[in-house]
C-alpha cells in the first residue's frame, strides 16, 4: 500500500483555520493547535449568538412598545390586547420603529387600542 503524505491540503486546511484566527490574541493567531481549538470556540458562540440576537431584539422592542404605551396611557399589555380586538396586525419591530421614529402615529395606534379596548368591554 503507498503511502500518504497529505502534503498541499494539510497545509490548505491549516491555513483556513489560521485565517479564520485572524486577529486573536497572543498564540491564538499564529499556533495551529491552539487556534484550532479557539476558532471552533468560535463558531460555536457564533452559532448560539445568532438565535440570541433574534431574542434580544424582541426585548428590545418590546421595552420599547411598553415604554411608549405608558406614555399614551396603556401598558403594554392593554396595547397589545387593544391591537388584536382593533385587527390591527402590525408586528412588534415595526411597532417598535413607530414609538421611537414617529410618536404621534404611534399614540394614533394608542388611541385606536384604546378605542377597541373599551368597545370590547361594553359590548
Amino acid at each position: 500500500m503507498s503511502r500518504v503524505k497529505r502534503g498541499n491540503n494539510r497545509r490548505m486546511r491549516r491555513k483556513k483555520v489560521l485565517a479564520r484566527a485572524k486577529g486573536y490574541f497572543l498564540s491564538k493567531r499564529n499556533c495551529y493547535r491552539i487556534a484550532k481549538i479557539q476558532v471552533d470556540r468560535s463558531l460555536l458562540f457564533a452559532y448560539r449568538d445568532r438565535r440570541q440576537r433574534k431574542r434580544q431584539m424582541r426585548r428590545l422592542w418590546i421595552t420599547r412598545i411598553g415604554a411608549a404605551a405608558r406614555m399614551n396611557g396603556l401598558s403594554y399589555s392593554r396595547l397589545m390586547d387593544g391591537l388584536n380586538k382593533g385587527n390591527v396586525a402590525i408586528d412588534r419591530k415595526m411597532l417598535a420603529d413607530l414609538a421611537v421614529r414617529h410618536p404621534e402615529a404611534f399614540a394614533r395606534l394608542a388611541s385606536h387600542a384604546q378605542a377597541a379596548l373599551t368597545a370590547s368591554a361594553s359590548g
